[in-house]
C-alpha cells in the first residue's frame, strides 16, 4: 500500500475468501486495493459492508493493557458501522469477519481469540485451552492516521469509489 500525504482517512478493500479455499488455504486473503479519501469531521475507526450479503465483524487491537478482541458487529449489506469512537491510538488493528449470507470469510494470518456470541477478550495467547476459538485476522495499517475507514468488497463486484 502507498499513502498520501495529508490524508487523515484511507480505506482498503478486501475481498472475502470463499469456504472451499479457506478450508484448503486459511491465511488466503484475495485482492487488497487502497483507497484515500477527504478527512471527515470526527475520528474513528469504521468499516464498512459493500457486499449483498450480511457480515459479522471481529476487530483486535493493542491497548495500553495488551491485546484486545472484540465482536460481533452485524453489518448488513451497504452498511457502514463504527468499530471505534475518537483519534486512533494504534497504527496497526486487525479484522476477521464472516459472510454469513453466502458463507467464506475474510481473514489473514494473525491468530487471535473469538467466540460464537458477542465478546471483548483479553490476550490472543492461548485461545483453545481458555475456551475460546482462534482465528486469523488481517492486518490493517492505518499509516498513524487518527481516522480510518475499512471496506469489504464483493469479489464479483468492482469497488465503488467512496464520496
Amino acid at each position: 500500500m502507498s499513502t498520501t500525504a495529508a490524508s487523515s482517512s484511507s480505506t482498503s478493500l478486501f475481498q472475502p475468501v470463499p469456504v472451499s479455499l479457506r478450508r484448503g488455504a486459511a491465511g488466503l486473503l484475495l485482492g487488497v486495493v487502497a483507497f484515500f479519501a477527504a478527512a471527515p469531521a470526527r475520528a474513528d475507526l469504521r468499516l464498512c459492508n459493500l457486499t449483498p450479503s450480511k457480515v459479522g465483524i471481529a476487530l483486535g487491537y493493542r491497548d495500553a493493557q495488551g491485546w484486545v478482541t472484540e465482536g460481533w458487529w452485524d453489518l448488513a449489506p451497504k452498511g457502514c458501522e463504527t468499530l471505534l469512537r475518537g483519534a486512533l491510538a494504534a497504527r496497526f488493528y486487525y479484522v476477521f469477519a464472516v459472510d454469513y449470507t453466502r458463507g467464506g470469510e475474510w481473514n489473514g494470518r494473525s491468530l487471535m481469540c473469538t467466540r460464537d456470541s458477542e465478546f471483548t477478550i483479553r490476550g490472543v495467547e492461548d485461545c483453545l485451552a481458555r475456551g475460546y476459538d482462534r482465528n486469523g485476522f488481517f492486518e490493517v495499517d492505518t499509516g498513524e492516521q487518527k481516522s480510518w475507514t475499512i471496506q469489504l468488497s464483493d469479489p464479483n463486484q468492482p469497488a465503488a469509489p467512496q464520496p
